[in-house]
């Protein structure tokens, strides 16, 4: 028996993938597929069955897909409404090999969220492993948000699925969810993508209140909902056919300047230190890794996109992460890079960087500027800098009126990486005095920066 983890970067996202004899089963498959088939193909099995654990906010399924290509069976929880799957309930079991995968309704989350329970048969019938989706995590539980009206009844649901199924099964049974540390799905996840159940019931912070205060915990918590899980939603409900990875063009700078001037979105993929450092006039600034909490807040879909990226062979795994998003109208990016739009003689612009010592000295010598912080609310809450502007990067398009044209604005989050993204998007809008302090909060709290709350 052979189980495999498929991380997708960026969103956090894992899905598993579990091989015994020559038959497969596929947990909570993405969107391209490939992956999967490879295993497939390495082992000599034939992908059988797919689960999904829940209707997915933050990521383009591959359940459709990947059952085209295989002739595979595809489940989800029963009043998922979901037109591609056969609903299953508690109790429903399925064979493969000598794994017995056993359904556990684990509403929360989601209403139709299930978890699944393996269990090695060759060796026993009590279960080794558990795949929770996004019920449980490993540092963190799942979201109850998704039914504003609803919150205090999912919050329960999500007790009693965790306390009253998920635990039960023991304390070594391995924990495999949905997601991991970074993903839109949970705010307190642990970096480990490794835990047990008794671990997670002795050190899981979630864990460690009674009912009533986990159900006034979570109905209290503070998430944002980024506009394109409504389209996730909207591709989720029927799934997508089985499709591949835009073929966008390789322009030289001339050619990709004329895209530009007729209506191309420019998106910036290379790291905040690159793109202050020399961008094309115009571009949005959207490292990769931010990318999937904060595009969907500022790219339409039916926007016409063009990429910057560090090198063309960069350009796969950047097609993937927009594919994974469900953002597949990429029309071209630019070859070889910024470096030969520099010396085409293109025009480009910069975005003037200060480093956190610099910042300070600003603060000392009561330099008259705004600090423009875009990090969550809750991360502001928990420490800022004094006399620190507060506006949610994903809230930043629609509040721009709200910041004076006229000072310098240093715009300030974790890293320097979201502080990037709202520079870039002021510069769009005509801010000309924008800074980017690189290293924000983490280089503060590293240089003694006095922090308030």
């Amino acid at each position: 028996m052979i189980l495999e983890k498929i991380k997708s970067e960026g969103v956090a996202h894992l899905s598993y993938m579990m091989v015994d004899g020559n038959e497969a089963v596929v947990i909570d498959p993405r969107r391209d597929i490939e992956a999967y088939l490879d295993i497939a193909r390495r082992e000599g099995a034939n992908i059988t069955h797919v689960f999904e654990t829940h209707r997915n906010e933050d990521y383009v399924v591959g359940s459709k897909a990947l059952a085209q290509a295989t002739g595979a069976r595809i489940f989800h929880g029963q009043g998922g409404k979901v037109s591609h799957a056969e609903p299953v309930k508690e109790g429903q079991t399925f064979e493969v090999g000598s794994a017995r995968l056993s359904i556990l309704e684990t509403p929360g989350h989601t209403f139709d969220s299930i978890s699944i329970v393996l269990a090695d048969t060759a060796f026993s019938e009590e279960p080794v492993a558990v795949f929770t989706g996004d019920a449980l995590f490993i540092g963190d539980v799942g979201r109850t948000d998704f039914y504003p009206d609803q919150r205090e009844e999912m919050a329960a649901k999500l007790y009693d699925s965790i306390f009253d199924k998920l635990l039960p099964l023991g304390d070594g049974v391995q924990l495999y969810p949905a997601h991991g540390a970074g993903s839109v799905c949970g705010s307190g996840m642990a970096d480990r993508e490794f835990s047990t159940l008794g671990y997670e019931r002795h050190h899981n912070p979630m864990l460690q209140h009674s009912r009533d205060e986990f159900i006034k915990l979570k109905s209290e918590e503070h998430h944002y909902q980024p506009p394109y899980f409504r389209k996730m939603e909207e591709l989720n409900n029927a799934a997508p056919e089985r499709a591949s990875l835009p073929h966008p063009k390789a322009l030289a700078p001339g050619q990709f300047k004329a895209h530009c001037e007729n209506g191309v979105k420019v998106l910036d993929l290379r790291t905040p230190e690159a793109f202050c450092g020399a961008h094309i006039p115009g571009s949005l600034s959207m490292p990769a890794d931010v990318a999937p909490a904060y595009i969907g807040w500022m790219v339409s879909y039916e926007d016409e996109l063009g990429l910057v990226i560090d090198e063309p062979g960069d350009i796969d795994e950047s097609l993937r992460a927009l594919y994974r998003l469900g953002y597949d109208n990429v029309a071209a990016y630019l070859t070889p890079g910024m470096t030969g739009w520099e010396a085409s003689g293109a025009d480009y612009e910069v975005i003037p960087t200060i480093s956190a010592a610099t910042l300070l000295q600003r603060y000392e010598h009561g330099d008259d500027f705004v600090l423009l912080d875009v990090r969550a609310i809750d991360e502001y809450e928990a420490g800022h800098l004094e006399h620190a502007t507060h506006l949610y990067l994903g809230h930043l398009p629609e509040r721009l009126d709200e910041l004076p044209k006229d000072k310098t604005i240093v715009t300030f989050c974790g890293s320097g990486k979201r502080a990037a993204v709202a520079a870039s998007l002021l510069r769009q809008h005509g801010f000309e005095k924008v800074e980017n302090c690189l290293g924000s909060m983490s280089a503060c709290k590293n240089l003694g920066c006095k922090i308030h709350k």
